[in-house]
């Protein structure tokens, strides 16, 4: 990659390092669970007001990626997330994977057979400790740097990499806290680097297929919908390993809807949230916490254990009520800690009709329609997604159902081809913000929390085809 631009060296870049740096600084000095990382939440009074904009912004809104016929990739992150999209990048054409870095060693070795087996050359690694990112961002030769490390990691890694020139994309939530979200918003428009968030539920073959059904008209004007995720994870968050070493902490330290991004992500598609609309405002509750304490009485047998010293806070189900500025509403949901079916809703009403997920079905009025719910099935050949009809068969054998192959193949075809990415980093700290606005609802007796206009006005316009 060129180096930056005069235009950018003399200010943004010196900038961005001196932010990556400071933030890595609290990472690195203060522990994993360091309270120099996230805010003070409750003592933000108005989130909905935008800080000034840096000098000679310039929005990063449709704004194409420069052509690489070889997309080159550095990962940050080698454990069973970073290591599954790794193996999505590796069934797509035009991509190299350049360096890894990880904490653990033996994750790196994983990752490095993983990409030898494919023919490509072994990778540079990087595993030296908390700071060994910023070596990898460093190299010259990397043009995606994408990260699927604990959630604290997400923005000292995508402000390192834009501080060097990079694009960035990250696991969810890219933020925890509206400041880092405001600073991962101004670094990519000082960078002229994209910083999204990589919401493979975007990519899901429902979500695909209800967005264009909903942008065709099918359900007439839509006026709400539903998002959630409601997983039971209490058997996962209680393992000594992988997410159990880390995941569990987040329930003693926010009493919010901790994971956000992957309903919201859809329907904020669904609602052209910064295509012509976006959200205004959200209200929250949360139940008691009863399911990660139940679950450690009946499962932590040895009182010695230190799980019998951590209190939880999160309740175990989070709702909460958003509008647009238009008025349209969408429920939002959140609860890992009890035994449920896994669903994120994916639920549209509108005026002529509605769609609800798990399991998917439809309503939509007409002349002889008797008022129940149909298959989908009938849908499906005028409203798949090109992408799905041409990569289905490939990418069912990923991921998630096959939503992280397309959400992988669709970035590096950007990319390839020089197009805008179908999200952007107003829209990553837009689908991260219900994090830390729940949290203030509900401390504040789910007083109503602004949210944060992250585009500064430039949220009317609607997407490109």
């Amino acid at each position: 990659m060129s180096d930056l631009s005069d235009d950018r060296a003399a200010l943004s870049r010196r900038d961005l390092l001196k932010s990556a740096a400071l933030a890595s600084v609290a990472v690195g000095t203060a522990g994993l669970w360091s309270p120099a990382i996230a805010e003070n939440i409750s003592a933000i009074t108005q989130p909905d007001l935008a800080p000034p904009a840096p000098a000679a912004r310039a929005t990063m809104r449709a704004v194409p990626f420069d052509r690489h016929e070889t997309v080159r990739v550095g990962i940050v992150g080698t454990g069973l997330r970073g290591r599954s999209v790794l193996n999505e990048f590796l069934g797509i054409e035009g991509v190299r994977i350049v360096a890894l870095c990880d904490v653990v060693a033996d994750k790196v070795q994983r990752a490095t057979k993983m990409i030898t087996d494919k023919g490509q050359t072994a990778p540079a690694v990087y595993t030296s400790g908390d700071h060994a990112f910023e070596q990898l961002v460093a190299r010259d030769d990397i043009d995606l740097v994408y990260t699927a490390t604990p959630w604290e990691y997400h923005v000292p890694v995508m402000l390192a990499a834009l501080a060097h020139g990079k694009h960035g994309g990250s696991e969810c939530p890219i933020g925890t806290t509206l400041k880092d979200l405001w600073a991962l918003v101004d670094a990519s428009e000082k960078a002229r680097r994209h910083c999204i968030h990589m919401e493979n539920c975007n990519y899901g073959y429902n979500e695909m297929l209800v967005n264009r059904m909903v942008h065709e008209g099918v359900f007439g004007e839509v006026l709400h919908a539903e998002a959630a995720y409601l997983h039971d994870l209490r058997e996962i968050l209680f393992e000594n390993r992988d997410e159990g070493l880390w995941r569990r902490a987040w329930h003693t330290r926010s009493n919010s809807n901790l994971y956000p991004t992957h309903g919201l992500g859809p329907v904020s598609w669904y609602l052209d949230i910064h295509a012509g609309d976006r959200f205004d405002y959200l209200v929250s509750v949360s139940t008691p916490e009863v399911g990660l304490s139940r679950h450690r009485e009946e499962t932590v047998k040895d009182k010695a254990d230190p799980k019998w010293k951590e209190r939880y806070i999160t309740g175990d189900l989070n709702t909460s009520i958003l509008k647009t500025v238009k008025g349209k509403t969408v429920m939002l949901q959140h609860d890992v800690s009890n035994a449920r079916p896994y669903t994120r809703h994916n639920r549209v009403m509108g005026t002529k009709g509605t769609f609800e997920d798990y399991p998917p079905r439809i309503y939509v009025e007409g002349p002889g329609v008797a008022e129940s719910w149909s298959p989908i099935d009938s849908w499906k050949t005028k409203f798949e997604h090109p992408l799905w009809t041409k990569l289905g068969a490939q990418a069912r054998s990923g991921g998630h159902g096959g939503m992280d192959f397309v959400m992988a193949y669709r970035l590096i075809e950007c990319m390839r081809q020089g197009l805008p990415p179908d999200y952007d980093v107003y829209d990553a700290a837009t689908w991260s913000a219900p994090m830390p606005l729940t949290e203030m609802s509900v401390a504040k007796g789910s007083a109503p929390m602004k949210f944060p206009d992250f585009t500064r006005g430039n949220w009317s316009t609607p997407r490109s085809a």
